[in-house]
């Protein structure tokens, strides 16, 4: 079951990190991560560039949807309890 576990935490600290980003508390300017390039996408909201934020934004969704997926999988695998 800490495998389970593990999967839904890298998805939590996926989000936490992009959440972060957003704020402005991420990486410093050289480096990037999902959050800053949503916050320097929603920036340009209003300018006309409002694509900017589909592709980091489907990638984040994506990811961490798919460690849940991964999470759930496992669980029903594991758990044997749950098949009966």
């Amino acid at each position: 079951m800490v495998v389970v576990n593990v999967t839904f935490q890298v998805a939590d600290a996926i989000l936490a990190a992009a959440a972060l980003g957003f704020l402005g508390f991420g990486l410093s300017y050289p480096d990037t991560d999902w959050g800053s390039q949503l916050s320097s996408g929603v920036t340009y909201l209003l300018s006309g560039y409002w694509w900017l934020i589909y592709p980091v934004g489907l990638c984040l969704v994506l990811v961490v949807l798919a460690f849940n997926l991964l999470g759930e999988a496992l669980r029903d695998t594991v758990d044997s309890r749950r098949a009966q």
